[in-house]
């Protein structure tokens, strides 16, 4: 499964399914697909996401030796979603994702 975010500020984000699942619980949002954020709620998730990208920083890092690929830490997971977050608080714009 694809989940795609969409604001009229910014381009249209498309994520893997559960990492989009991860990144709307860590906002305080139901994993619910589709839905959506209004405008004047899009400062609070974007403030709960960047919050666990800071945790994340100061955090010691994991490693899975078992793994045959590299964990890919959430800071680079949520990159293209907190741009999209950012420009949707700017332009007072809501976000949806499908």
């Amino acid at each position: 499964m694809l989940v795609t975010f969409k604001t009229d500020a910014y381009a249209n984000i498309t994520m893997f399914g559960d990492v989009a699942l991860d990144m709307l619980k860590i906002m305080g949002h139901s994993a619910t697909v589709p839905g959506a954020i209004l405008a004047a709620d899009v400062p609070a998730a974007l403030s709960r996401l960047t919050a666990a990208i800071d945790t994340e920083k100061t955090a010691p890092p994991v490693e899975d030796k078992d793994a045959d690929e590299p964990m890919v830490s959430i800071t680079h997971r949520a990159l293209p979603l907190v741009n999209l977050l950012a420009a949707a608080a700017k332009a007072e714009s809501n976000v949806m994702w499908e």
